[in-house]
């Protein structure tokens, strides 16, 4: 039940909880603290799981933080609010928000960007506000992940890192809009914006590459090309836009060189999508001279620094990182979620349909 008392307490509920990098994530009762002023504590309803949790998880390119509570990618209900918040109240539906927009500093105030300067990614496992951290076991500190934790029954963010959503919207669904989906369709559109009739590479058909072919597949894009060394995504990627399958473990040479064989050239479009590094260059490889761009939106699990020879730039082709698409999130994502709710575009609408989700 949602709670009614003014001065909200600590709420004891279930988590899972890493205890160490790469340790299974063991079901424990933590303690979640109310939240402070300026924050909302919620009701956790649905969370996926995103690459970048496993990643993290493993901490092969990340700094060791544990013990932790992952999950970034989530939907649910407000239980109660902190001192100052009056965007929020008890009983509102909400998408948990990775990075924040506070809608104050330079960053939030310039159509540029959407890389906060207060309320962007945190690293350090806690909350932006005070520097600490919201849960617990038996006194013990447990840290956060992306200042969300939502591998947890109940958790506490940032009111600048949740927005309100219409509560029509299915919690069990929507969640994906959080990250995932939001992430490669904004790639698409926003960042690397494809235009109509161009020729699009895709590598890594996870639900962000699945997400980055349909906003191709919406723009008009005429070949999409999804790369992928799992034979059994190949059904699914057409379902989803993508007009040519190619595994990159079967082909008798280098993909990129494939890549520009069957598009004469190279590809108007790159993007990576996989969190390889080694795998941004040969997205980069593969796309055409004078104005062929790359866009990376994984996070690297191993190696994080990127490596090209100067001659791809210096023929015109560009790089371009993409953090959540580009969308600025508490502004964007609610345009999104009223596309899916008035079933604006079918395809839109299935991409989030056919995505699986993990339930509490």
């Amino acid at each position: 039940m949602l709670s009614s008392i003014s001065t909200p307490a600590v709420i004891t509920c279930k988590a899972a909880v890493a205890w160490g990098a790469g340790e299974a994530l063991v079901m424990e009762e933590v303690e979640v603290s109310p939240p402070q002023p300026m924050e909302i504590r919620i009701k956790v309803v649905a969370t996926s799981l995103c690459r970048s949790d496993v990643t993290a998880w493993l901490s092969q390119a990340h700094i060791h933080i544990f013990p932790r509570i992952f999950g970034h990618e989530a939907s649910g209900i407000v239980e109660s609010v902190g001192q100052g918040v009056t965007e929020f109240e008890p009983g509102d539906h909400v998408l948990t928000l990775f990075t924040g927009e506070c809608m104050k500093c330079k960053h939030c105030t310039s159509n540029k960007s959407n890389m906060c300067q207060v309320l962007g990614l945190e690293r350090q496992g806690l909350m932006h506000s005070d520097h600490k951290t919201r849960f617990s076991i038996k006194g013990k500190p447990i840290f956060h992940y992306c200042a969300v934790s939502s591998f947890s029954e109940y958790t506490v963010v940032h009111s600048g890192c949740a927005v309100k959503i219409c509560s029509t919207a299915p919690l069990d669904r929507i969640c994906l809009l959080s990250c995932g989906v939001a992430a490669g369709l904004g790639a698409a559109w926003k960042v690397a914006d494809i235009s109509e009739g161009s020729t699009v590479a895709i590598f890594g058909l996870g639900t962000v590459g699945l997400s980055v072919a349909q906003g191709a597949k919406l723009r008009g894009a005429s070949r999409i090309i999804g790369i992928d060394i799992n034979p059994e995504k190949s059904e699914k990627a057409k379902a989803f836009g993508v007009t040519d399958f190619l595994n990159s473990s079967e082909c008798k040479e280098p993909i990129q060189q494939v890549i520009k064989r069957i598009t004469d050239g190279g590809a108007d479009y790159s993007f990576e999508c996989i969190g390889d590094t080694d795998m941004i260059t040969t997205a980069l490889q593969s796309c055409c001279d004078g104005w062929g761009m790359t866009v990376t939106l994984g996070v690297p699990k191993v190696k994080p620094v990127i490596t090209a020879h100067y001659a791809f730039f210096l023929t015109g082709r560009t790089l371009r990182g993409s953090l959540f698409g580009g969308w600025k999130p508490k502004s964007d994502i609610p345009t999104l979620v009223d596309m899916y709710l008035k079933k604006v575009s079918c395809a839109f609408y299935y991409i989030i349909r056919l995505s699986k989700t993990h339930l509490y």
